[in-house]
């Protein structure tokens, strides 16, 4: 358990760490578990925590857990059964079918990685219910964790997260009402229903708690990005895996360089998706002009999403610097401001780069086979077209 000091934060590398603390305190809860993954995975340390779960909903404590209807479009019927009769509520944002997943309004996904537990300690990070020992694409156990990262919580800011948690979960069971009853709800109604969303105004000196949503968090994570990276004075270390950033955001970086600050980008070096992957190696190029260092992790996937700037500010939560991100999806990330924090995660990063990582040099991705360039140009305008057909400005 993390110490009672008012405010204090736990760093955890990897689903070995994050599941290990979960396990903990679900055994120590008493009142009640929310959840949120986009990936719910019952394999090999996945189960433990079903498990956990589900003892914790027998000895009579509440557990909530909201899942992404693409991520998980569907819990396996034998847990979903002995979840039920333990009493866990379970969840699924926004179920899709195979056929309309291509309509651009069921793009927006629930991404967040959040969970509170007896309103005491509470999680953010891109972690999922999923370990990272397994690759579920190829339905076994693999040699090197994915690298990722989440963060425990006790303090004031986990009042915030609670109640971000409970009104998703209101709203969740609205819509499931509403869709029972076939009644047929404007967007602009269900804004009215009586939630008292309160903004993060910074009361809390050194942790803030950043959205970002459809309704009134649209660009809460972008401004957060673009006030830390335009305020740098040092030095700036991003880990992220999908890297798409908008124009705003790549010109944030260029005049940050051009300042004299110190950039290091450790983005994926082994893919999972093609598209986003070669469309990112389109833009290394502008930014490797300016100086920027570009390494890509090449011991494993690469699946964090975190940030320290000038040894003090921090982010760590469920979003990339992609359209989907940034423009679509719902996500969490908490900033904190604390230099002992900034520290750990940066002393962990720049192990990962000296461990996994490979630098980019300019000159070799300049003279790239010319079949590689083409590839990248055509990811990246497919993206882009992906972008328009949203009907999304990303600028």
């Amino acid at each position: 358990m993390i110490s009672a000091t008012p405010e204090s934060w736990q760093l955890l590398k990897g689903s070995d760490d994050y599941f290990a603390s979960l396990i903990e305190n679900f055994q120590q809860a008493q009142k009640e578990i929310y959840l949120e993954t986009y990936i719910f995975n019952f394999e090999a340390k996945g189960e433990q925590v079903g498990q956990a779960l589900w003892a914790c909903a027998f000895r009579g404590v509440r557990v909530r857990i909201l899942v992404d209807g693409v991520g998980t479009p569907n819990i396996p019927n034998y847990w979903m059964a002995r979840w039920q009769s333990a009493g866990v509520e379970c969840r699924i944002f926004d179920p899709v079918s195979s056929g309309n997943i291509w309509f651009p309004s069921r793009w927006r996904r629930m991404h967040r990685k959040l969970c509170v537990i007896d309103r005491s300690i509470a999680y953010c990070g891109g972690i999922n219910i999923l370990d990272d020992w397994f690759d579920p694409k190829l339905n076994k156990m693999i040699q090197q964790p994915r690298l990722d990262y989440a963060v425990a919580i006790k303090g004031p800011l986990v009042k915030d997260i609670h109640r971000t948690m409970q009104q998703q979960w209101q709203r969740i069971n609205i819509a499931r009402n509403l869709k029972e009853t076939q009644l047929q709800f404007t967007l602009e109604q269900l804004k009215k229903v009586n939630f008292k969303w309160r903004k993060n105004e910074g009361k809390h000196t050194h942790s803030t708690l950043i959205l970002r949503d459809n309704l009134k968090h649209r660009n809460n994570i972008v401004h957060a990005y673009l006030h830390a990276i335009g305020t740098a004075k040092q030095e700036i270390l991003i880990a992220n895996a999908y890297f798409f950033p908008s124009e705003k955001i790549l010109r944030a970086f260029k005049q940050a360089a051009r300042r004299g600050i110190r950039i290091q980008l450790l983005l994926q070096g082994h893919y999972e998706y093609i598209v986003p992957y070669r469309a990112t190696k389109h833009i290394y190029a502008q930014l490797m002009r300016e100086g920027v260092e570009i390494w890509e992790y090449q011991s494993s996937y690469l699946h964090a999403k975190v940030a320290v700037i000038d040894g003090r500010w921090t982010t760590l939560g469920s979003s990339n610097l992609d359209p989907l991100s940034l423009l679509l999806a719902k996500e969490a990330n908490v900033v904190i401001q604390d230099p002992i924090f900034a520290n750990e995660l940066k002393e962990s990063l720049q192990a990962c780069i000296q461990a996994g990582g490979v630098r980019i040099e300019p000159s070799t991705h300049l003279n790239r086979p010319w079949g590689q360039r083409w590839l990248d140009k055509i990811c990246n305008d497919l993206l882009r077209l992906a972008i328009l057909i949203s009907g999304k400005r990303y600028r």
